[in-house]
């Protein structure tokens, strides 16, 4: 549900920590967007940041780094035609703010001066989707330390062979207040926390690496001995199951994807394609598509930012508007693009909620929050029993994608070989190569087991980075290139 009375208690935190220290209330807000608007430009916004951030690592059983940060400032935008003008500071302060608006108004094509009255102040409508609360402060410094050494005990615990643990414990609390030349205010209170461990496991002069992890936005006493077995299950199988691994085989074969985390494929071969700035500046596989099938039927990808707790939800986005449930593939058919407010004004339609910068020193753009493919009517049992000869690939490293010819290329980190519907061994070097939107089409049987990765996931466009989600259920797909080590 939107509602304004949330974001009233926010702002409230934000003037705190980011206006009131400094001298400023909504009378400097409004001068400075004033400024902008004098010279004539379609949009405009201040954002406002305070962010506090806390990391702890453990190596060889010690807690050997720990990091601690306070950044804020502020970012100021104007926006004429599709031409921005960005300024940031990390000094908060009226003449500061001032400065940043007379350089960013220079952008209007004419440079003409006009006199502009003040719009009247609107609260944001958001949601409540996570607690304000500080997640640095849930667990003090000596609970920290235990907590990785309980990751550190449980997983030499596993096997005699996790020969090395390294575990990494992140914080952040992030307060953002924004302010739009319409007279919107906004503002939200995001805590985020992280918990990874990786494992090294030795056998007969071969060492292979695992990994397992989680979080979200909650406070630390989320990761309970339930959670942390979970993790550590999850790092140490992995680095077990490689250790009996064989060379990939190579060719075109059915591959079959395990739910959650795979669903990185997903946000990178076909999420990235569904942005609106790479669709309206038509350098997208799917631009102008709108209407037409893109994948098989059954196929229905979301964006949404409405998940409560989700590393990838936010109450609001980065430009003050409430985060929506967007649908962009419904049974194959593309209904829609992930829209911030620039492109959206450009391309006639209303933004989704997809406006996000990594910082106040960043300009927003459209991206994605939590990616994922509904589930379908398949046991995963009966998708992995109808492989003739393929892949069945759990987990994956790392990826990448060409927006304009959709061409992927993905790492399997835990993978295997299947003949006749039965598991054979492990593989290890099993890269997925192919299109976006034509492995979309290849689909050919969706699992009934959806699930939204654990809470680690990082997208990276453009230099910035953000906190998303993705998911989804066990796929079977025809016809992919495997390129292997075999």
């Amino acid at each position: 549900m939107i509602s304004r009375e949330p974001t009233i208690e926010r702002l409230a935190t934000a003037q705190q920590l980011l206006l009131t220290p400094f001298g400023l209330d909504e009378s400097h807000l409004s001068r400075a967007l004033a400024e902008i608007a004098a010279h004539k430009v379609d949009d405009a916004d201040l954002y406002f940041q305070y962010t506090r951030s806390e990391g702890w690592s453990l190596e060889e059983g010690i807690v050997k780094t720990g990091s601690f940060s306070i950044d804020q400032g502020v970012g100021v935008r104007a926006v004429s035609g599709e031409k921005t003008a960005f300024a940031y500071s990390d000094d908060i302060s009226e003449a500061s703010l001032l400065d940043a608006a007379r350089t960013v108004r220079s952008i209007s094509a004419a440079g003409r001066s006009a006199r502009v009255k003040a719009p009247a102040r609107k609260i944001a409508g958001s949601r409540s989707l996570y607690g304000g609360i500080d997640p640095i402060a849930t667990l003090d410094s000596t609970g920290k330390v235990q907590l990785l050494e309980k990751v550190e005990k449980l997983a030499r615990s596993r096997d005699p062979r996790v020969s090395q643990v390294m575990a990494g414990l992140a914080s952040e609390y992030d307060v953002v207040l924004m302010a739009r030349a319409d007279g919107t205010l906004a503002a939200d209170v995001r805590p985020l926390v992280r918990l990874s461990v990786t494992v090294i496991a030795e056998q007969n002069g071969r060492r292979e690496v695992g990994s397992g992890g989680g979080g979200g936005r909650f406070g630390l006493a989320y990761f309970d001995d339930e959670h942390i077995a979970e993790y550590v299950d999850q790092a140490v199988k992995s680095a077990l199951t490689n250790l009996d691994s064989r060379p990939a085989p190579a060719g075109e074969m059915t591959v079959v994807l395990g739910p959650g985390w795979p669903g990185i494929l997903l946000h990178e071969a076909i999420g990235h394609g569904l942005e609106g700035d790479f669709n309206r500046k038509g350098s997208s596989a799917f631009s102008g598509r709108i209407g037409e099938r893109v994948a098989a039927k059954g196929v229905t990808v979301l964006d949404d930012g409405t998940i409560a707790d989700r590393r990838g939800s936010l109450n609001v986005d980065d430009e003050g508007n409430p985060t929506q449930r967007n649908v962009l593939i419904e049974d194959g058919i593309l209904k829609g693009y992930i829209q911030d407010s620039l492109n959206a004004r450009l391309m006639k339609t209303a933004p989704t909620g997809n406006g996000r910068r990594e910082s106040y020193a960043h300009s927003p753009m459209p991206r994605m929050t939590n990616t994922y493919m509904l589930g379908g009517s398949h046991a995963p049992d009966e998708i992995v029993a109808s492989i003739k000869k393929g892949l069945y690939a759990v987990n994956f490293g790392g990826g990448q994608v060409d927006i304009t010819s959709g061409k992927f290329v993905f790492s399997a980190s835990e993978a295997y070989w299947v003949e006749n519907g039965k598991i054979q061994y492990p593989v290890k070097g099993a890269t997925l190569v192919g299109n976006g939107p034509d492995a979309l089409t290849r689909v050919k049987m969706i699992g009934n087991d959806m699930a939204l990765d654990s809470g680690v996931g990082t997208c990276g466009k453009e230099g910035q980075s953000v906190p998303v989600g993705v998911g989804q259920p066990t796929l079977r797909i025809d016809g992919l290139t495997v390129g292997g080590t075999a």
